[in-house]
C-alpha cells in the first residue's frame, strides 16, 4: 500500500510589496482557502498550511464552538476571513476567528470592514513552524482582544492590554477555561476516536456551568 505524505507547511516572504499588489492577490485568491496572506507595511508572507496545521486549527475551533453551545454563549465564527485596513497598511487572515461580545454586530453581514466594524473577539493561530511575520503586533494594531496560539505542543492565551499582548492562564472570552485545559484537549484529540473525544469535551464544557 502506498503511503501519502502531506507536504510540510510552506512560507514565502516578499518585501517591498505595494498595497495595490496585495489587494490584487487577495482578489485572485478570493475563492481559495489557501494560501493565506499576511501583509505588514510592504512585507507579504504567503503561507500554505499543512494537514497537521489544519487538523490543529479545526480542533481548536471545535473546542470554542462546543464551549459556546454548552455555556450558552452566542458566537459568530468567521473562519479565516481576510481582515485588512489600508490606513494601517496591514492585513491578515487568521486560522480561525470568532465574534463573541460583538457577535450581534456582525451577524448576517456579507462583509466585515475593520474601518467601521469591530475586530473579532477571539483569534486562533497555529504556529507549528516559525512564521517570518509575527502576527501578534498586527492583531494588536487591529484591536483583537484575545489570541489563542498553539505551537504544536502547548496553547498560550494572550490578552490585549495597553496595546500589547500579555500571556494569561485563563481565557477572557471564556473565563473558566485555562490554557492548560485547551492544550490537554488538543493533545487528546491526536489519540482518541473523534466521537469519544467530542463526548468528553462536551461533558467537561457542560461541567463548567456548575462552577
Amino acid at each position: 500500500m502506498a503511503t501519502v505524505l502531506s507536504p510540510p507547511e510552506q512560507r514565502v516572504t516578499l518585501h517591498n510589496v505595494s498595497w495595490e499588489t496585495y489587494e490584487r492577490l487577495l482578489a485572485d485568491l478570493r475563492d481559495s482557502s489557501a494560501p493565506r496572506l499576511t501583509y505588514d507595511r510592504g512585507t507579504l508572507e504567503i503561507m500554505s498550511p499543512s494537514s497537521e496545521h489544519e487538523r490543529y486549527n479545526r480542533t481548536a475551533a471545535q473546542i470554542v464552538e462546543e464551549l459556546a453551545v454548552e455555556l450558552d454563549v452566542h458566537v459568530e465564527s468567521l473562519g479565516s476571513t481576510t481582515f485588512r485596513r489600508e490606513d494601517l497598511d496591514r492585513g491578515f487572515e487568521p486560522d480561525s476567528c470568532f465574534y463573541i461580545r460583538n457577535a450581534a454586530g456582525v451577524r448576517g453581514k456579507k462583509r466585515v470592514d475593520l474601518s467601521t466594524d469591530p475586530p473579532p473577539d477571539l483569534v486562533i493561530e497555529i504556529d507549528i513552524t516559525s512564521p517570518s511575520l509575527d502576527k501578534l503586533p498586527l492583531f494588536a494594531k487591529a484591536g483583537v482582544p484575545e489570541v489563542w496560539r498553539f505551537d504544536g505542543d502547548r496553547l498560550a492565551i494572550y490578552q490585549l492590554s495597553g496595546g500589547a499582548y500579555l500571556e494569561r492562564d485563563a481565557s477572557v472570552a471564556f473565563p473558566a477555561v485555562t490554557a492548560a485545559d485547551v492544550t490537554a484537549f488538543i493533545k487528546d484529540s491526536e489519540t482518541m476516536d473523534r466521537p469519544e473525544w467530542v463526548r468528553r469535551l462536551r461533558a467537561w464544557a457542560h461541567g463548567l456551568t456548575t462552577h
